[in-house]
């Protein structure tokens, strides 16, 4: 018996196959990112598990442009994913960020301008606004080579640039909700006029 997930031609099953592999890819990072917590931070397998969420991180995004299969929906899963993603992150460098009490202190401001966004974000726009900007694509690339820039240099001096860099995209998120007239998650950059 064909299951009803597979009745239809060849193109429709083509069809649903390039709208639903990015988001796919997606759920991929969540499930590697579960992962994470039972291993050994900075352990080979960590490394590897970690760079596969990356690696799922840049690929959704592709194959979503690339199919034209790009959406709200999966937008809203990507931003998702990435907060599953750091959230799991933190949590296993949770030993190591509480040895430093002031990196705590500057995790804990950015966190409240974060939630501050997404405050203003859902009160204006009646939806979670987390946007794509240049500067969160930074800073998010730079969280994501902590554990690197941890292993080849040690904690202080590899917190200092991914702090900055969160700390300045999350108060520009902030500034682009509270200023724009609607709501703009593929927006560049404050600067940035459509």
């Amino acid at each position: 018996m064909k299951s009803r997930f597979w009745i239809g031609s060849g193109d429709h099953r083509a069809e649903w196959l390039r709208k639903h592999i990015p988001n796919a890819v997606t759920c991929l990072r969540i499930l590697g990112s579960a992962v994470l917590l039972f291993l050994k931070p900075l352990s080979a397998p960590f490394f590897a598990v970690y760079v596969f969420c990356g690696a799922t991180d840049a690929l959704d995004g592709f194959l979503a442009r690339k199919t034209g299969a790009v959406s709200k929906k999966g937008a809203m899963l990507d931003s998702a994913s990435d907060m599953v993603f750091i959230a799991a992150a933190f949590w296993c460098f949770l030993p190591v960020l509480f040895s430093m009490a002031w990196i705590l202190g500057w995790i804990a401001g950015i966190l409240l301008i974060r939630f501050f966004s997404l405050a203003v974000g859902y009160i204006r726009f009646r939806t979670l606004a987390c946007l794509h900007t240049y500067a969160n694509k930074a800073a998010g690339f730079l969280l994501f080579c902590f554990p690197f820039l941890y292993r080849l240099f040690g904690p202080a001096a590899a917190a200092y640039p991914v702090l900055a860099a969160a700390y300045l995209s999350a108060v520009e998120e902030a500034a682009v909700n509270l200023t724009s007239a609607s709501l703009r998650r593929d927006v560049k950059s404050i600067f940035t006029k459509k």
